[in-house]
């Protein structure tokens, strides 16, 4: 409680006659914020349920499991064997 006393001595020492202007440019703009932060929350509680939508009808889609059977049937693929390139022999270096 003594703080909020502080804080509006301060206040009324700083701004006086402008205290009320400023109170509501204060309020405005506080409203403003929540207002922005609100729909931010909005957006993500409506992207969530946007995913958890997509991820229970996958879930519960009428696709049978023998359709993942054959997930590992595939030709293996091919190439031809590796041959590193001869090595040059050594050469002598003659000194000077």
């Amino acid at each position: 409680m003594q703080e909020l006393a502080v804080i509006a001595v301060v206040a009324i020492l700083l701004f006086g006659k402008n205290l009320p202007g400023v109170a509501r440019n204060f309020g405005k703009t506080y409203g403003d914020f929540k207002k922005g932060l609100s729909d931010i929350q909005n957006e993500f509680s409506k992207a969530t349920r946007d995913v958890e939508g997509s991820v229970n009808e996958a879930y519960h889609s009428n696709t049978s499991p023998s359709k993942f059977d054959d997930y590992d049937d595939f030709e293996e693929a091919s190439a031809p064997k590796f041959e590193p390139p001869p090595q040059a022999e050594p050469t002598e270096k003659s000194e000077a």
